[in-house]
């Protein structure tokens, strides 16, 4: 039986070789649609989930986890392991928290010999996943719970996240990020730019060029910027531009020092408020 089991969501954009070599539970957002509930990656793939959304109706919603597939996780975990650490993503912009920590109270009383660990990340996308990636590989090398949680948090003030929004039509509908609903209002032909603190929690428009090769420059810039000469760590994102992905993925790789560096596919649970055409990079510096 391994110390410690680690425990998130689809939201953290890992790739699955990750996951699977470092034995990381990912519990499937719900995405709903047509009054159905679709698992995210198991019983619907992202790439089908932004052709939905391309044709603008019907369009797909996202449910909260709830606190009970959160208690048969940790059940689960509990069967492998002494310990368990559930990194969820920023409080401030969901309440998988919330249902997380709710789940942690009903497992004193169903398997309470279990520790379990509920860490707010404050992170989004692949900053999140880069937050559950260090503390799955402390746990591989045998750390105990107070040593996986440490390497978590000390990672949380250390990760970045830049996205450009292809269009602002699905921001606006949703209100989700409230500086860039505004801007809907004027110059809908805008490929914001939006950069999440996880110093704060939050997500927020930073910049708002007019063409897709602009706001990429933009994002390169920024990230340069925030990691300096430092080899870096990335997780590339897009939501249903595969090849886009791979040129900006390309370009990350000639540009930086890289020591990893990973094309995913943008979570639908994020990607349902901010639309398909998404590109997203996700990093820290060494």
């Amino acid at each position: 039986m391994k110390k410690v089991a680690v425990i998130t969501d689809t939201v953290c954009c890992l790739p699955v070789e990750l996951v699977q070599k470092y034995d990381i539970h990912v519990i499937p957002i719900h995405i709903v649609y047509k009054g159905k509930s679709y698992r995210d990656g198991v019983d619907i793939s992202p790439s089908e989930v932004y052709q939905i959304m391309r044709k603008k109706k019907d369009l797909p919603t996202t449910s909260t986890l709830a606190a009970g597939e959160f208690l048969n996780a940790y059940r689960q975990a509990s069967q492998k392991a002494e310990s368990i650490v559930c990194i969820t993503l920023t409080s401030l912009q969901s309440k998988v928290f919330e249902a997380a920590m709710v789940a942690k109270e009903q497992a004193k009383e169903v398997i309470p010999n279990t520790t379990i660990e509920v860490i707010d990340s404050r992170a989004v996308a692949g900053a999140l996943g880069f937050i559950v990636l260090e503390a799955a590989r402390a746990a591989s090398k045998g750390a105990e719970l107070p040593q996986v949680v440490e390497a978590a948090r000390n990672m949380m003030g250390r990760v970045g996240f830049l996205a450009m929004v292809d269009t602002l039509y699905f921001l606006a509908r949703t209100g989700r990020i409230a500086r860039a609903a505004a801007w809907a209002g004027s110059l809908l032909d805008m490929k914001p730019v939006l950069d999440h603190n996880p110093a704060v929690g939050e997500t927020m428009p930073v910049a708002r060029p007019r063409t897709k090769a602009k706001a990429v420059q933009i994002m390169l810039k920024l990230m340069a910027e925030k990691v300096g000469n430092h080899t870096v760590h990335v997780i590339v994102h897009h939501a249903d531009e595969l090849e886009d992905g791979e040129k900006l993925k390309a370009e990350i790789g000639a540009r930086f020092k890289c020591a990893e560096l990973y094309l995913t596919e943008f979570t639908p649970a994020m990607g349902i408020h901010a639309g398909p055409g998404v590109l997203a990079i996700s990093f820290y510096a060494d």
